[in-house]
């Protein structure tokens, strides 16, 4: 499993990492206070405080390669 921390600040920045999301063969779940959802569900990621950072777990045999491709959305 790897995590990050991201920030989705605009409707095309979730519309570009759920693309992105449903492109992986991981596992990705979005962590919003005590809110768990799966990162490839538009609906599920519309459903979040999107004022807030937003911790992204990435589980699966190729979570290190999937996780780079959010690298755009990562807090700093």
């Amino acid at each position: 499993m790897k995590d990050m921390i991201i920030r989705l600040v605009s409707i095309d920045d979730v519309k570009n990492f759920v693309n992105i999301a449903v492109t992986s063969p991981c596992e990705i779940y979005l962590i919003s206070g005590r809110y768990i959802v799966d990162g490839k569900s538009i609906m599920g990621v519309f459903s979040l405080d999107l004022a807030n950072n937003i911790r992204m777990e990435v589980q699966g045999e190729n979570a290190e390669e999937t996780i780079e491709k959010f690298r755009a959305f990562e807090v700093k």
